[in-house]
């Protein structure tokens, strides 16, 4: 299995946002917290909605 690439990458704050090809062929975009124990991430269709969870993610 070839392993995820990610393009289209983008920082907002601590959160990165990135779009990859699943194993179904389907785009999907996720958002990653990069803070340490935060643990946050979040997959979406649409590239608004990750920038959105990114915009609005606040660490605990």
């Amino acid at each position: 299995m070839r392993p995820n690439r990610f393009y289209d990458v983008i920082r907002i704050g601590l959160v990165l946002v990135g779009t990859f090809n699943n194993g179904r062929g389907q785009i999907k975009h996720t958002a990653v917290c990069t803070a340490p124990k935060c643990g946050f991430s979040a997959e979406h269709f649409d590239r608004s909605a990750a920038e959105l969870a990114a915009r609005t993610h606040k660490c605990t």
